[in-house]
């Protein structure tokens, strides 16, 4: 009886130095969850690092945390959405904490089974060490729910260099959000809950919407923005600065252009000129060849005059010798007709 009072005793001084001790801390007790956002639940906790024993001090370590939902105590055979103990994991519950002193839990793609209580448990190597915090967090889904954009500034005209931050959120509290930032009905790569735009320049106008990235039927209203940029006189100096190098160049290019038009001119009147001389060669190829003709025309009359010419020579040779044989004849009849009268 002694030792079991014993016990007892030393079991109730534990359990008010745990009490007294160990703590689990929620900033906030309910949240507002749109169906297919992501929502985080913040935790801390402080376990009871050690415990008198005989008059000396045991350390304690923690050796489980766990998550329930709709369960007070969170022990025994509960079922637990995270369980560190256990090797299934639920994807669309994911334990961002540690075993130290970080207990935050997220939610993913929140549904209505989502809806309830979430309570946090520590337990240490020692039972009388464990703690659950039976407050816990009441979360609420809500369905349909359009989100709405929260303007750092409430002017809606900026000048350029000027910086805004535009925050997607709803009647529902959120902690991190997946969404789809819209600029003039084209998506942009922002998925965050803030879109930072710094510093503004002219392109940054226009009008702006977000809806949770699981679902677009919570597309919010037009955040419309507006972002006029003046022309400093700086730069404007610059710029006449710039004014006489513009010019330069611009002449530059011109008179290259032109020596350009003037090069080709030349080559295309050069290469005419070549034309030109190939046909005049042509030409005096062609006519010479008349020349040759007549030439060989009048070397062969030549020749035909020379054969007639040896033929008058032939003829008036024979024709002089047949002369000198008539002669001849002549001559023997004059001495005959002598000699007769002679004889007579």
């Amino acid at each position: 009886m002694a030792v079991c009072a014993g016990k007892t005793v030393w079991s109730f001084m534990f359990l008010l130095a745990g009490a007294v001790g160990q703590t689990v801390i929620y900033p906030f007790t309910s949240t507002c969850a749109v169906r297919g956002s992501t929502v985080t639940l913040p935790c801390s906790f402080t376990p009871l690092k050690s415990f008198n024993e005989g008059g000396r001090e045991v350390p304690l370590k923690i050796v489980r945390v766990r998550w329930c939902q709709n369960h007070e105590l969170c022990q025994g055979t509960t079922p637990s959405v995270y369980d560190s103990k256990s090797t299934k994991k639920d994807s669309n519950y994911q334990y961002l904490g540690d075993m130290k002193t970080n207990c935050t839990l997220q939610i993913r793609d929140v549904q209505e089974r989502d809806e309830g209580t979430f309570r946090f448990r520590m337990e240490v190597n020692y039972t009388a060490g464990h703690f659950t915090n039976r407050t816990g967090v009441t979360v609420r889904v809500n369905d349909g729910t359009k989100m709405r954009i929260i303007s750092s500034s409430e002017d809606k005209k900026f000048r350029g260099n000027e910086t805004v931050t535009l925050l997607c959120t709803s009647l529902c509290t959120f902690h991190q959000l997946e969404v789809t930032w819209f600029k003039d009905g084209h998506a942009l790569s922002e998925t965050g809950p803030s879109l930072h735009l710094s510093p503004l320049t002219a392109e940054d106008s226009g009008n702006y919407t977000c809806a949770l990235k699981a679902s677009n039927k919570t597309l919010s209203e037009l955040h419309s923005l507006q972002v006029e940029v003046e022309e400093k006189k700086g730069e404007q100096k610059g710029q006449d600065k710039n004014l006489p190098l513009v010019v330069g160049v611009v002449f530059g290019v011109l008179l290259a252009v032109i020596t350009l038009i003037l090069f080709l001119f030349i080559i295309k009147r050069r290469l005419a000129a070549a034309a030109e001389d190939q046909r005049a060669v042509g030409g005096e190829t062609e006519q010479k060849y008349p020349d040759n003709i007549y030439s060989s025309i009048q070397e062969e009359n030549l020749q035909q005059e020379t054969s007639h010419a040896v033929e008058d020579d032939s003829y008036a040779t024979i024709q002089f010798n047949h002369s000198q044989q008539k002669h001849r004849h002549v001559e023997k009849a004059e001495d005959a007709v002598i000699y007769s009268s002679l004889a007579s």
